[in-house]
């Protein structure tokens, strides 16, 4: 049987850790995770997935994340019940994390939370922004002197005055 789920989303709130009673970390999230559709309105839907971190890494979690942040998580789905105060019985479905990677750089995150949650960005694509590459910070693409492509497109070879022979041999392919 396969039981995997990866999901990319933010973060509604900031993680809650705690510390079972014979001290293992564990945390708990909501992930906003967007759907690929819209309703009549043209408006996109969210579901909102309970997660839950164990150990180490649900310190770094944590540590590393706050509301708002945005971040891909690789598990399983696990559902458990328990009796309530009541004593009624009360299921749970959640998505047990067994990795998680953070797909906004730091400086997009605090800009996020300088801002009160909203970051505008260069484009519509996140990790595909211009300032996520160290090479181009600070420079404008206005003087590229090939279009307006940023410096990491650019010919490396373009001006050196030297011609570069490659034979069948030498290409992998």
């Amino acid at each position: 049987m396969i039981n995997r789920v990866v999901l990319v989303g933010r973060l509604t709130r900031d993680p809650e850790l705690r510390t079972t009673g014979s001290g293992i970390s564990v945390a708990t999230f909501t992930l906003a995770v967007d759907r690929q559709y819209t309703n009549a309105q043209g408006e996109r839907g969210a579901d909102f997935i309970s997660c839950v971190i164990w150990r180490k890494s649900a310190e770094n979690f944590c540590n590393f994340t706050s509301k708002g942040s945005l971040v891909g998580i690789d598990g399983r789905i696990q559902t458990r019940s328990y009796d309530n105060n009541d004593g009624q019985r009360v299921y749970v479905t959640e998505v047990v994390v067994d990795n998680f990677a953070l797909l906004e750089s730091r400086k997009e995150r605090e800009a996020r939370s300088q801002n009160g949650g909203f970051a505008p960005t260069d484009n519509g694509n996140f990790g595909n922004s211009n300032t996520n590459n160290p090479q181009n910070m600070g420079t404008s693409n206005q003087n590229n002197p090939v279009g307006n492509q940023p410096d990491s497109m650019q010919d490396p070879f373009a001006g050196s005055g030297d011609t570069i022979d490659i034979s069948d041999d030498d290409l992998p392919f």
